[in-house]
């Protein structure tokens, strides 16, 4: 498992996330609270949008607290919106490959969470993602995986139902090679524009997702765990797609097993996922 923190809203420093909270990215890469794994020290990495379309990057495999210079940047680069991510691995090597956010063209992606058994179905799932994307594939990662197949079902156009369709076929993936848990992820995703984010499981145990405006009133902030101890922290509520802007935020149902015609379930409403 891991931890991931990120903004969208008027520009601030990638300290206000990373090392400056009292409970902030690299303390929660340490010491996590509400993760399976309390220390995240497989590589970290950040990826943010400033005077270019494409997002910056940068990633390393060692422990996010070891790395004077993940600090030295964070106190000196201000972006409007940026993703942050300490890792855990699930299996896959410690490399700067495997390390998030991952970045294709103008969009970056995080993920926490895991498909059960990845190296059982980790060749159906590459098999998944389109030849026109395959050299986009550097490390080994689930993550990646459901990154790379959520591009090749349109991402650019509909970046929910695109993803829908990602998360259904490792679904069935999973399925077919009688995995479990078959998925758990609380991802986060972006076009440097509007910021995504999905809180979904097949089973009772969706990975936990919380966010608030930051202290400015102009942005918010969305993170696996609350950076500080304040009270506003709102939890999202499982499989959930929220549309994060500057000024609003939108909570859609996320249900990979939903015909489009069906009219969807409340939010408040979790069903163990067992498509047909």
């Amino acid at each position: 498992m891991c931890r991931w923190a990120a903004h969208i809203g008027a520009p601030i420093f990638l300290s206000e996330l990373i090392s400056a909270p009292e409970h902030s990215l690299i303390e929660q890469a340490r010491s996590s609270q509400k993760c399976k794994t309390a220390v995240n020290a497989d590589g970290f990495g950040v990826a943010w949008y400033a005077h270019r379309s494409e997002p910056g990057l940068y990633r390393d495999v060692y422990p996010a607290w070891s790395d004077p210079n993940l600090k030295a940047l964070a106190d000196q680069v201000k972006s409007p919106m940026f993703l942050a991510h300490v890792r855990a691995s699930t299996g896959t090597a410690i490399s700067r490959n495997n390390c998030h956010p991952f970045a294709s063209g103008t969009w970056s992606f995080m993920h926490n969470g895991q498909i059960g058994q990845f190296d059982r179905l980790r060749k159906s799932a590459d098999m998944a993602i389109p030849d026109a994307l395959y050299h986009a594939r550097k490390g080994a990662t689930d993550s990646e995986a459901i990154f790379l197949i959520a591009l090749g079902q349109g991402l650019d156009l509909a970046p929910k139902l695109a993803m829908q369709k990602a998360v259904r076929i490792l679904h069935d993936i999973a399925v077919s090679q009688n995995v479990t848990p078959r998925l758990r992820m609380a991802l986060a995703f972006s076009d440097g524009e509007t910021l995504y984010t999905v809180r979904y499981a097949t089973d009772a145990h969706p990975p936990s997702l919380y966010y608030r405006r930051n202290d400015a009133g102009n942005g918010w902030i969305v993170v696996s765990e609350p950076l500080q101890p304040q009270d506003d922290w709102k939890s999202v509520a499982p499989n959930s797609f929220s549309t994060f802007r500057t000024d609003t935020v939108t909570h859609e149902v996320f249900d990979v097993c939903l015909d489009p015609l069906e009219k969807p379930k409340d939010l408040d409403e979790f069903v163990d996922v067992h498509c047909a």
